[in-house]
């Protein structure tokens, strides 16, 4: 007798079965670094729109595409400018290492962006290293200076990320060494869990008072920057914008963290493309939409990432996880060390346990001697060169002489739920689900 293939259960599959197993056995949550792994609807869902005869291509090779933007023109006496639209994203110190501190701001400086402090406070290499430096004032204040707030470039106020929006970060007690507790003000080897929410203001009015209270402080020149997660940013865009942001940083769902529970990783946000969407329309409907800079940040990975989300409407996007594996995240070398965390090259989520193994988002300074500053800069600046050479491809394609003159008639998207999350027609129709009475 044929015996019949063996099937597992849609609703309890072989991870899922694993995972309670897991929780019963030991009765805590999970934790972990990274980004989502489940499949969600993404920049690859949509395709640029060459031209041919209803719309010139520009030669590549003769006509210019520009790439420069500069953040903060709405209030800020001095606005931060780019060479190109890309940020790094803030990452702590502390989450990473001096060494790759050193190396992102190195990487970005050389291709003429900013980087981003992240939780923690602003570390010394970071600082020498970033010719333009964002300073975040986050919910739990640690390490916040004054005098940092005047040494920066801009200014930006975390009201939430997109891997956890509601929730705060953490940071296990491996990796809070000595230095990264006394820039904290925290006790050395104890597990740190960041405030989900500001202690001296709780609505739109008090972030008001807040951006006012830096604004006085820099002498408004520093741009004031409001990073939200991706939950409801229609509301919270023009929330920010009303409080008086110059900038609104929108980091959706695929945007990574160094340690959260898994939970909110997986179930908690939307993706960044409705993200993006419904901010550009919360723009718009204010008359504010390329007058407050509107960054995206939550899974871009390449030019034609970087393209798209200009396209859809973005003033510049920002980049954490792609910039980390730039640098060396997840490259196959020490595979060794991979296998004694149970995991290999490639599918590595142990941000969290401060055992990386090519010495990024580690405080062990054997771990941390791996990766070499001057190689992991090069690495990251020619990324930040392949992404632009990418986007202005494209953008030449769609006969654009700025990659800001890419635009939302320059898209298609390949499937009906990416055309209603973009508001963008699907491919070989003038069909966009949920708009035209249908």
């Amino acid at each position: 007798m044929t015996r019949p293939p063996l099937r597992h259960s849609a609703a309890f599959s072989p991870d899922v079965i694993a995972e309670i197993q897991r929780a019963a056995d030991e009765g805590l949550y999970g934790i972990r670094g990274f980004g989502t792994l489940r499949p969600l609807p993404s920049f690859d869902d949509l395709v640029l729109l060459g031209a041919s005869i209803s719309r010139y291509p520009l030669e590549g090779y003769r006509e210019r595409c520009a790439t420069d933007v500069t953040l903060g023109t709405r209030f800020a006496k001095k606005p931060i400018e780019l060479k190109i639209p890309i940020t790094i994203a803030g990452m702590s110190f502390g989450a990473l290492g001096a060494n790759a501190k050193r190396a992102l701001g190195r990487g970005a400086s050389a291709a003429g962006i900013s980087t981003t402090t992240g939780d923690g406070g602003m570390s010394e290499e970071e600082r020498a290293e970033s010719d333009i430096l964002v300073y975040q004032v986050l919910p739990s204040r640690y390490g916040f200076d004054p005098a940092h707030l005047r040494a920066c470039e801009a200014i930006e106020i975390v009201v939430g990320q997109g891997a956890k929006p509601g929730g705060g970060g953490m940071l296990l007690g491996q990796k809070i060494t000595e230095r990264v507790a006394q820039m904290r003000t925290l006790p050395a080897g104890i597990d740190q869990r960041s405030a989900c929410r500001h202690p001296d203001w709780i609505g739109p009015d008090d972030l008001t008072i807040k951006i006012a209270e830096l604004r006085e402080a820099t002498d408004w020149e520093k741009p004031i920057f409001v990073k939200i997660g991706s939950a409801r940013p229609r509301y919270d865009v023009q929330l920010a914008v009303k409080a008086g942001a110059d900038v609104v940083v929108l980091d959706g769902m695929q945007g990574g963290t160094a340690a959260t529970q898994e939970v909110f990783i997986e179930h908690a946000g939307i993706p960044t493309l409705p993200a993006l969407r419904q901010a550009v329309e919360a723009l718009e409907e204010l008359g504010m939409h390329r007058k407050v800079q509107l960054v995206i940040s939550g899974g871009i990975r390449s030019g034609a990432d970087l393209a798209k989300a200009l396209a859809m409407g973005a003033d510049a996007v920002s980049i954490g996880t792609a910039a980390l594996v730039a640098l060396g995240c997840n490259r196959r070398v020490h595979v060794e060390d991979y296998t004694a965390l149970g995991t290999e090259p490639g599918a590595c989520h142990h941000c969290h346990t401060g055992r990386c193994p090519v010495g990024i988002t580690t405080q062990d300074p054997v771990l941390e001697s791996r990766l070499d500053v001057a190689e992991g800069a090069r690495r990251v600046r020619n990324f930040l060169t392949v992404l632009t050479i990418e986007a202005q491809t494209l953008a030449r394609a769609c006969g654009k002489s700025h990659l800001h003159n890419l635009e939302p008639e320059d898209l298609a998207a390949l499937t009906v739920e990416a055309a209603a999350m973009a508001g963008v027609p699907l491919a070989g129709t003038d069909w966009i689900p949920g708009r035209n009475g249908y």
